[in-house]
């Protein structure tokens, strides 16, 4: 297979669908899809499976494209150094969970790296997703928790996948509320105090458990609950519905000025926030800078 052919299975992932990855890429449809059929047959696996809506990466698909995308890397930084003369475009990316403090350290890196050819990727998404992202070698790093709640179901994902886990800080659960909420005074809270009002979670998609939950004690059942997609969806929902979140308490005030308040959460847990990399690689210059970012938040 050449290195063409890996940039058109790249583009076809990519794009969902074999058409619009053809009229991209400015070939035709069947030549693409003979393309595609000529690496499957030559790789020995099924890289997508055809359906209705376009096409979709099967298991085997998505571990071949996470190699196809190192070696398509590899070879444009040769290109753009010995053939092309220009500096080469490093590209990084990040699969984590809805942390402000993930997004704080990635300005950094960039403000650091300040080089000018770059492809920089922050992509906050579901837990599981992440650890695939990071499986598949599509992201370099993913930040996730670990706790007493979810430990044992994601250490066990974490060595399906080849992966080791890193701990970058430690932090007792907080109750995020807004600054006029009628328990923003309070010097602590439990979690019966909280039962009136609405719980504010992130949707985690097929795997929506407290295996997998961003939030602690996701198991407590509750009257009341909205789950979003969104960071700035729950920033919001604090504001105009009185809803809350509980997470580790790093919470930057020039997001949102001295609207949200977190206050600490009287209950027996602790998140040990961290990052993942593939047990067979280690960190780059850019995943070295980008963790001593996240460390100043300890």
């Amino acid at each position: 297979m050449t290195i063409q052919q890996l940039r058109y299975m790249i583009t076809v992932a990519e794009k969902g669908s074999i058409t619009e990855a053809a009229k991209f890429l400015f070939i035709s449809q069947p030549s693409l899809s003979d393309a595609v059929r000529q690496v499957e047959k030559e790789a020995g696996v099924t890289i997508f499976t055809r359906c209705r809506a376009g096409v979709a990466l099967t298991k085997e698909g998505m571990e071949f494209l996470g190699y196809a995308r190192q070696v398509v890397q590899q070879m444009e930084l040769l290109e753009a150094k010995y053939i092309n003369n220009e500096p080469p475009r490093q590209r990084f990316c990040v699969s984590t969970q809805h942390y402000t403090f993930t997004t704080n350290a990635f300005v950094e890196l960039i403000q650091t790296f300040g080089q000018e050819r770059f492809e920089f990727i922050l992509n906050e998404t579901q837990t599981h997703q992440i650890l695939e992202d990071v499986r598949n070698r599509f992201s370099d790093i993913g930040i996730l928790y670990l706790s007493k709640e979810n430990e044992s179901v994601l250490t066990k994902l974490l060595e399906e996948y080849d992966l080791q886990f890193y701990e970058l800080l430690s932090a007792s659960p907080h109750v995020f509320l807004r600054r006029g909420h009628p328990l923003a005074q309070r010097p602590l809270l439990k979690l019966e105090d909280l039962k009136l009002y609405p719980r504010l979670s992130f949707v985690q998609g097929n795997y929506e458990s407290a295996y997998f939950s961003e939030e602690l004690f996701s198991t407590v059942p509750v009257e009341k609950s909205i789950k979003v997609s969104d960071r700035a969806a729950i920033v919001n929902l604090m504001i105009g519905v009185d809803g809350y979140t509980i997470s580790s308490g790093i919470f930057p005030k020039y997001l949102q000025g001295d609207d949200i308040v977190s206050l600490p959460l009287d209950e027996q847990e602790t998140m040990r926030i961290g990052y993942v990399i593939n047990r067979d690689k280690e960190l780059s210059e850019l995943g070295r800078i980008y963790v001593e970012a996240l460390k100043k938040f300890r």
